[in-house]
């Protein structure tokens, strides 16, 4: 591979995000299906206020103010998503019903109490402090109201390999099924639900399809290939991703995806 130089999740991470952006794609496991069981097990309806932490692209946020009728407002750790994101809102004439702004999951700049819902779709598995952001999303939601997450999920205990090769080349720490419901639970929250699924191949590339529109998907392959010509971020991101270990197509027998939901 020529440079045979080692990143940290830090060094990485930063650059991953801001690749996703430039590319306009955002992902999570279990795509439009998993969002709408996020939707119905967190009561979101019509007139409710909704908080999406890591909003990527805003495609969720928009989703749930186009369909539902609630007011979102989506927050990202990086000014490019949320960018993207009011794009997003103007091209699906949702801009009166959502509202973007960088923020860190882990110091949400919110009052106590305010949102009605906070949701986050494969985001907690990066913060740092996970327990921090979750007790984040529990402050700004109020009594009563629901903290729901779709997040990775180790269904089998993982050889180390392959936890070192995704915290490397994107900066996530992913939890177990009880893990995860115990970091909701420890925050206070009550009434804990715990759905997990393992990741069928197929079905995630159906998802995502359904998910996007043509436009998103034809301009992500388009950018893409022009930023790996380009940039010299997008190219050692590359050259780290290669560096998978023997394993890795065997990741889907420990890997899957849970929903969490929780109540104030």
């Amino acid at each position: 591979m020529g440079n045979t130089e080692r990143l940290s999740p830090e060094e990485i991470s930063e650059p991953y995000f801001e690749l996703q952006a430039d590319w306009g794609i955002t992902k999570h496991m279990g795509g439009l299906k998993t969002t709408e069981e996020l939707i119905e097990l967190c009561h979101i309806e019509e007139g409710k206020y909704v908080l999406e932490v890591g909003c990527g692209v805003g495609i969720t946020a928009c989703y749930i103010a186009k369909k539902i009728g609630s007011r979102v407002v989506g927050v990202d750790i990086c000014q490019r998503m949320v960018d993207r994101s009011v794009e997003r809102a103007k091209r699906e004439g949702v801009e009166d019903r959502v509202e973007f702004r960088v923020a860190d999951a882990q110091s949400l700049p919110f009052e106590d109490a305010l949102f009605e819902v906070v949701i986050g779709e494969f985001v907690t598995a990066f913060p740092k402090d996970k327990e921090r952001a979750v007790s984040e999303y529990v402050r700004v939601t109020k009594p009563g109201g629901y903290v729901g997450l779709n997040e990775g999920t180790w269904i089998k205990a993982p050889p180390p390999e392959l936890v070192e090769y995704l915290s490397r080349t994107t900066g996530a720490k992913f939890l177990t099924s009880n893990e995860w419901g115990e970091l909701l639970e420890d925050s206070g929250l009550r009434g804990i639900e715990v759905r997990t699924y393992k990741i069928n191949m197929l079905n995630e590339w159906i998802n995502e399809i359904r998910r996007w529109d043509f436009r998103d998907y034809s301009g992500a392959w388009s950018r893409f290939l022009s930023q790996f010509i380009k940039s010299p971020d997008c190219r050692r991101f590359a050259r780290e991703a290669l560096r998978m270990p023997k394993n890795i197509f065997g990741l889907f027998k420990y890997m899957g995806y849970g929903i969490y939901v929780g109540r104030k």
